[in-house]
């Protein structure tokens, strides 16, 4: 139980973000004695996944503005006169201008309930919920494999009544003309009536449409959403990826590789070509642009070893660069938005071809592009993480409020903290999430903000013959001194989003981030509108694609983010020398920050241990349950050969990432 802790740790981490889960990872795999704690009743912080209905829930939370209620401060008496306590907030101050739409009908909605929900949904979407759902969709999937089915969502007993309702949509007149043989065979009747009388029916059902979505359908199918609070990829030669592949944590989670990166110029999506044969397959680009392409981005692959051919211009920004290699208005367009991805304005020179170099070599290791995605969101890493904890003797405990840090007065090191039930929890060091900090302690840190939305839509943001896409989208300032918006569409492959039915259409779940400027709905909006239909009127833009109707936004979330990426130590006020603090989300692309964050932490604990080393063969662990060594046999054996360290393109990942590019 909570109140029976053991008193004394190694390591006390605060929060389960996820540079908080690596370090803890990183702790207890080198035999640190690990205690993690988070006041919320979800794993992740900022950078959790939720059902719809946790989401809601976790949207009504951040609405209500209670106040926290004043706790009793007898934990104050605890607190030795060569002692000082440092406080911990108790409310969660990171999120702001939290505002929820719903563009469609919500007839009836507040009656419904999610499909095999067991009980009605605790407060904050407890992680218990969101996990129990995961776990039960995971061995869903875990069955249809071995069934041999493709994602039905239909009990047995339905289907054996209606086969026709759980037939893909592309293969209802196939089944029907099928059935009608087979009838036409068994039986021998060919009369005219009966066909007048089939190929009526024949030509109603195949003249049917999906229908609309509904609030409701939505509502009762909540748990097929894993929506995430912080929207980011894995690039395939990244840092997390390397670190996962290293640590094995990848065995804990599966993988999509993105599908796509799309652009937006002159008011229409396109696709941009990224590999050597999407250049030269492109319809986009003239011939002698794509010679033009290929030969600047072999370029910035070696740029490093050809200062002379940029060294006039470091002073200068990559779109001043890129007009100078006469390149046309066309591919600077390409190579800075979507290659790139660097602000016009503000990034270097030097800042653009490091970009350019990590897009490219991060190309082909798992597909077409360089970007990865974790099923059921990015939640599942911080978990995964935390699962390695938990497996080297890591102790978690959620909903566990944390009152202070103990500091001892004479050598100022913390040396304890004191949680909610009056527990005394003694450390040599101690990790703490950023917004576990109270106002005194960050009195002098000025912090920057992230505008978030999340977008339920019918269809993509361009539409080709599949609907399983996973795109990146980069979208240019609306006007100057705007930020740039990030646009990721997930499928439902990703298991984030509903999948289509013969009676509905599949649902896309699109995250826009961007640094703030204003309030998250001002800064998305104007986006927002550029690329979908946000009423319930039928609209078709000439602008978007010559002439194709924009997909329609279901329901948006907009909020603001704390970001506290890069605040210097010295910034927070009297804080410890052995009280590390962690940051929450940034507002870059990757997660590279966040690792790199992790594992300087962890050295400057432990700079003589290895930073998530790999796990031991099972093979090679010898249980001595007295501690005593094996005596010699009397006669030599000859050694097993060592095994090879894996390759760098590890078969954890490689096996779970699904290649869409392939189909």
């Amino acid at each position: 139980m909570a109140d029976n802790l053991p008193s004394e740790f190694d390591v006390a981490v605060i929060g389960t973000g996820l540079p908080e889960s690596i370090i803890a990872a990183a702790c207890s795999r080198s035999g640190q004695r690990v205690l993690h704690v988070d006041l919320r009743s979800y794993y992740g912080g900022n950078w959790a996944s939720f059902s719809f209905s946790g989401l809601l829930s976790w949207i009504k939370e951040k609405q209500e503005k209670t106040e926290v209620s004043e706790e009793s401060e007898d934990w104050r008496k605890l607190i030795l006169e060569t002692e000082e306590a440092i406080s911990l907030s108790k409310k969660d101050t990171t999120i702001q201008h939290v505002e929820d739409v719903c563009y469609i009908s919500q007839d009836s909605a507040e009656d419904i309930e999610e499909a095999g929900a067991l009980s009605k949904l605790p407060d904050l979407g407890g992680s218990d919920t969101n996990e129990t759902a995961q776990q039960s969709e995971k061995g869903c999937l875990a069955l249809d494999k071995q069934l041999g089915t493709k994602g039905c969502e239909m009990s047995p007993e339905t289907i054996a009544s209606n086969d026709l309702e759980c037939t893909p949509e592309g293969e209802d007149t196939e089944v029907i003309s099928e059935r009608e043989s087979s009838y036409d065979a068994t039986s021998g009747h060919s009369t005219l009536e009966t066909e007048k009388t089939e190929n009526a029916s024949t030509a109603e059902v195949s003249n049917l449409e999906p229908k609309k979505i509904t609030y409701s359908q939505i509502v009762k199918e909540g748990r097929r959403f894993n929506i995430d609070l912080v929207s980011k990829v894995l690039y395939s030669q990244g840092l997390l990826i390397d670190l996962l592949i290293k640590s094995n944590v990848s065995r804990y989670a599966e993988f999509k590789n993105a599908t796509r990166i799309l652009v937006f110029r002159e008011g229409k999506v396109e696709q941009v070509p990224c590999s050597r044969a999407d250049v030269f397959n492109s319809k986009q680009l003239t011939m002698i642009e794509k010679r033009m392409l290929m030969k600047f981005l072999t370029f910035c692959l070696e740029y490093e070893q050809h200062p002379d051919e940029y060294q006039d211009y470091k002073d200068c920004t990559f779109s001043q660069y890129l007009k100078s290699q006469k390149l046309t208005p066309n591919l600077q367009h390409f190579i800075l938005h979507s290659i790139a991805m660097v602000s016009e304005s503000d990034s270097s020179t030097t800042d653009g071809l490091k970009a350019t170099k990590k897009f490219l070599h991060c190309l082909g290791r798992y597909g077409n592009t360089p970007f990865l995605f974790p099923l059921y969101g990015q939640g599942e890493i911080s978990q995964c993480f935390c699962r390695m904890c938990a497996v080297f003797g890591g102790t978690y405990c959620l909903r566990h409020s944390i009152q202070c840090l103990v500091v001892d007065k004479e050598s100022g090191r913390c040396k304890a903290i004191i949680d909610h039930f009056g527990q005394r929890i003694s450390a040599n060091y101690f990790v703490v999430e950023d917004s576990y900090l109270s106002e005194e302690t960050c009195t002098n840190v000025c912090y920057r903000q992230i505008s978030r939305a999340v977008l339920i839509t019918d269809q993509s943001v361009l539409k080709t013959q599949s609907d399983q896409q996973i795109s990146v989208l980069t979208v240019p300032p609306v006007e100057p001194g705007q930020p740039v918006v990030c646009v990721i569409e997930l499928c439902s492959s990703t298991m984030t989003c509903m999948k289509g039915t013969f009676c509905s259409c599949p649902t896309d779940l699109v995250h826009l981030t961007c640094s703030s400027t204003k309030t998250a709905k001002e800064d998305l909006e104007p986006v927002i509108q550029k690329l979908f239909i946000l009423n319930d009127e039928k609209e078709t833009e000439s602008e978007n694609g010559g002439g194709l109707e924009k997909p329609r936004v279901l329901w948006a979330v907009y909020f603001n983010m704390r970001d506290s990426a890069g605040i210097d130590r010295n910034s927070y006020d009297s804080l410890p020398p052995n009280v590390y603090i962690c940051s929450g989300p940034d507002c870059a692309l990757g997660n590279d920050y966040a690792v790199k964050q992790a594992e300087t932490i962890f050295q400057e604990m432990f700079p003589k241990e290895e930073f998530c080393p790999p796990p031991p063969n099972p093979e090679d662990i010898v249980y001595d349950g007295d501690g005593t060594q094996p005596e010699d046999p009397g006669f030599s054996i000859s050694p097993e050969p060592k095994a090879e360290p894996l390759p760098e393109e590890s078969s954890n990942i490689e096996n779970k990432v699904t290649e869409e590019h392939n189909e």
